[in-house]
């Protein structure tokens, strides 16, 4: 079974060559483009006054790559700025950039990774009067944002990338086909509930009745259902996990964790 990898390119491949080393056999179909953000300056002055954060909270490993795209040379994280990440890819990615011990993150076994995640290693501190940045795209969720403010803290906004509908290439497009034509070989991994609206846009009128997925959040999921997958899997952000359960026999069947 052929798993299609839906997250922006550059994840996307990293994620395509890790399950290929486990043996799986997988192909990416982006369907979320990432650009950076068409005005960097409110990037380069939140470097300039990081240290006076509490917390910076990053959405997504794109937030991360963007963000630190314009740190400026020579200068470090400061000891007093927690680095808020709401899954293994932005904690992965905050630790390669050397955040290290100030990253805070959801416990391993969180029931899903998302902002309530991270509130619950975030909400025994005082948060009356601090500042906290969410580096995002140019919108998102607003319930961390919301409860920190219902704590008493300043809550910013900072854009770090702009998403786009995806622009499949001949590939793209054939692979695509494929997964319609032979529904029971494809395997279609979810990261965004936003990938799900544009697979949707890209094949308006397609039955998915007998194609599956997996999702990695139970919005995520739902969305899926609702564009008419047959069987959709919760599964953890994990390629260890994805790669074996493409793997069932007899065929998936429809599962929460």
């Amino acid at each position: 079974m052929r798993i299609i990898v839906t997250r922006p390119a550059d994840q996307a491949a990293a994620w395509v060559a890790r399950l290929q080393a486990l043996g799986a056999d997988a192909a990416a179909l982006p369907l979320i483009g990432i650009e950076p953000a068409e005005d960097p300056a409110p990037l380069r002055a939140a470097w300039q006054s990081l240290a006076d954060y509490a917390l910076v909270m990053f959405v997504s490993p794109n937030a991360v790559a963007h963000f630190f795209a314009l740190r400026p040379a020579g200068c470090e994280w400061p000891a007093t700025t927690l680095a808020g990440s709401v899954g293994p890819g932005s904690s992965a990615a905050l630790r390669e950039a050397g955040v290290g011990e100030r990253v805070v993150e959801p416990a391993a076994d969180a029931r899903a990774f998302d902002s309530e995640a991270l509130w619950a290693q975030l909400c025994d501190r005082d948060w009356a009067g601090r500042r906290v940045l969410v580096v995002r795209g140019e919108d998102g969720r607003e319930w961390l944002a919301e409860t920190l403010r219902g704590r008493g803290a300043f809550v910013e906004f900072v854009a770090a990338y702009r998403r786009r509908p995806p622009r499949p290439d001949e590939a793209g497009r054939a692979l695509l086909d494929a997964s319609l034509a032979f529904p029971g070989e494809h395997l279609w991994h979810f990261s965004s509930s936003e990938a799900v609206g544009h697979l949707r846009a890209l094949a308006p009128g397609a039955d998915w009745s007998r194609s599956r997925a997996v999702a990695s959040h139970p919005r995520i999921a739902a969305a899926a259902r609702a564009l008419g997958f047959a069987e959709v899997a919760e599964l953890p952000p994990s390629v260890e996990v994805v790669a074996e359960w493409a793997r069932r026999d007899p065929p998936i069947e429809s599962a929460l964790l």
